[in-house]
C-alpha cells in the first residue's frame, strides 16, 4: 500500500448509503472488531481519515467513516438550521442504530471534534470513549460565541465572515484548489484566491488533492459553512448543558503550530473532561494533523482505543 497516495485503496473499500436522522450518509465500513467512528471537519471528507482507517482496521477495529452531513456523497439539506449541533449528533446516533451498535469510540477532527465532544455530552450512553483532534472542548461560554469572536478578532476573522449566507460560499468555490490548499486561514484575505497555482504540501499527493477538488467542485462549500452559521443558535439551545461534563475516557491531539489552539486554548478542557487520558501536542505540526503526521496520530489513537475498547 502506497501510504502517500491512498486514493485507489480508499475507493476499493466497502461503502454504503446509510439512512439516518432523515438524511442519507455515505459511510465507509472497514474492518471487524470494536467499533470506531471517525468524524471529519471543514473542508474535508471521510477520505481525510484514510491513514487511520487502514491502521485501525489492521489492528482489529471496525471503522465507520461517514462523509458528514453537507459533504461529499452525503445529503446536503438547504436550510441552515438543518446543520444544528443537535441534528449533527442525531446523525451519529442514527449511524450507530443502522449498524446495530449500542455505542462506539468516536474520533473527530476540526468540526468533527466539536461533534464528538457534544455527542459525548448529549448522548453519553452511545459514546464509549472520545478523542478530539485540533479543536479542544471548553465550558459553555457566557455569551454567543460568534459575538465574542467579533469583539475579540473583528468581522474579518474567518468564522465571523462565514456567517452571511452566500458570501463565503462564492469566494471559496471560485477556485476550489486554492481554497483547499490554504492551511493558514485566519482572515478573509487568507481565503481570497490570488490566481496562483500552489503545489500540495509534502503529505498530500496530487491524486489525493484531486480527490478533494473533484468532490468540492461538485458540492461546493455551503454545507460545511452552515455548521458555522449555527454556532450562536447552538449556544442559545444548549443552556441545559451548562456545567455538564464528559465522564467517558477522552484524548486530545493537536499540532503545536495549529492556529486554532491559539484562539481555542487547551487549558480549559479539564473543567469538562473528567477522564482525560492524555493531551498530545506534536511539535512542528499544523491543523491537518491526521494527514500531516499519520504515524504519530495513529500510534496515539491505537494506544487509546486499545485501552478503552474492553477487548
Amino acid at each position: 500500500m502506497d501510504t502517500h497516495n491512498l486514493v485507489d485503496d480508499w475507493e476499493r473499500l466497502g461503502r454504503r448509503q446509510v439512512q439516518a436522522n432523515g438524511i442519507s450518509l455515505r459511510v465507509v465500513d472497514h474492518g471487524e472488531g470494536p467499533p470506531v467512528v471517525f468524524c471529519h471537519g471543514f473542508p474535508e471528507l471521510g477520505f481525510s481519515w484514510r491513514h487511520q482507517v487502514f491502521a485501525l482496521a489492521a489492528a482489529g477495529f471496525r471503522t465507520l467513516t461517514p462523509d458528514m452531513r453537507g459533504y461529499g456523497g452525503s445529503s446536503r439539506p438547504e436550510r441552515i438550521q438543518d446543520y444544528s449541533m443537535d441534528t449533527l449528533c442525531g446523525d451519529m446516533v442514527g449511524l450507530l442504530d443502522d449498524a446495530g451498535l449500542d455505542d462506539a469510540i468516536f474520533i473527530g477532527h476540526d468540526w468533527g471534534a466539536s461533534v464528538v465532544w457534544q455527542l459525548a455530552l448529549r448522548h453519553p450512553d452511545r459514546v464509549r470513549a472520545v478523542a478530539g483532534l485540533s479543536v479542544p472542548i471548553a465550558p459553555r461560554p457566557k455569551g454567543p460565541p460568534i459575538q465574542i469572536l467579533r469583539r475579540r478578532l473583528g468581522d474579518e476573522f474567518y468564522m465571523c465572515w462565514f456567517q452571511q449566507p452566500g458570501v463565503a460560499d462564492a469566494v471559496l468555490a471560485a477556485d476550489v484548489r486554492h481554497t483547499l490548499l490554504r492551511d493558514d486561514v485566519i482572515t478573509v484575505d487568507d481565503l481570497r484566491a490570488d490566481g496562483t497555482d500552489q503545489s500540495p504540501p509534502p503529505w498530500l499527493s496530487e491524486a489525493e488533492l484531486g480527490y478533494y477538488v473533484e468532490a468540492f467542485t461538485e458540492t461546493g462549500f455551503t454545507g460545511g459553512l452552515n455548521y458555522y452559521r449555527n454556532v450562536d443558535r447552538d449556544w442559545e439551545l444548549s443552556e441545559h448543558l451548562g456545567g455538564a461534563q464528559i465522564t467517558c475516557p477522552a484524548l486530545f491531539i493537536a499540532g503545536a503550530d495549529d492556529a486554532v489552539i491559539r484562539f481555542s486554548p487547551t487549558d480549559k478542557m479539564a473543567a469538562v473532561l473528567t477522564d482525560l487520558r492524555d493531551t498530545v501536542l506534536l511539535e512542528g505540526a499544523g491543523h491537518w494533523i491526521q494527514q500531516e503526521r499519520p504515524a504519530e496520530v495513529n500510534a496515539a489513537l491505537l494506544g487509546f482505543c486499545d485501552a478503552v475498547s474492553g477487548r
